[in-house]
């Protein structure tokens, strides 16, 4: 059975990791912290079920996933666009210049394809167990990782063009 102290290991194993996969997907440090703190609740509260699972910290990025899908719907419910414009920079302490620009060019991607785009290239899920994970058939799951490759590679190098002029300056 999981106990506080199985919960505890987890969370310093991965915890830092979930953060960064939900800051590439949704672009928000406060955001990622908020949805990874709350699957960790929700593994306390269910001690039992985490203790039966394979993957624990697949179950906690699902978890957390969900809580920044149901999020994004909400704000794009009342707010008409996820994506503002002129939103502060959101940046880690000794991210580098590359891993900022990568985040900034995801923000522009479609929710489902920059999703895709973090599963695969950053977490390092193979394109089967995306589908399962976001409950779609693999056909979408590649479909996505296409079209977003194809929308995040001009964005990539125009990014990564603005950080290296801000580095020599």
């Amino acid at each position: 059975m999981a106990d506080g102290d199985t919960v505890r290991e987890l969370y310093e194993g991965c915890y830092r990791r979930l953060v960064g996969q939900l800051f590439a997907i949704c672009g928000n440090l406060g955001e990622a912290e908020d949805a990874v703190q709350e699957a960790f609740v929700r593994a306390i509260e269910k001690p039992r079920r985490l203790a039966q699972l394979d993957s624990p910290e697949a179950w906690l990025r699902t978890v957390a996933l969900n809580v920044v899908r149901r999020r994004y719907r909400r704000a794009t419910r009342f707010h008409g666009l996820f994506s503002r414009a002129g939103v502060p920079e959101t940046t880690l302490p000794g991210l580098s210049a590359d891993r900022v620009a990568l985040v900034k060019a995801l923000r522009q991607l479609p929710y489902e394809q920059r999703e895709a785009i973090v599963l695969h290239h950053i977490v390092d899920l193979p394109v089967r167990d995306i589908a399962v994970q976001l409950g779609v058939p693999e056909g979408t799951v590649k479909a996505r990782l296409s079209r977003g490759r194809s929308r995040l590679a001009p964005l990539v190098h125009e990014f990564a063009d603005d950080a290296e002029e801000v580095n020599h300056v």
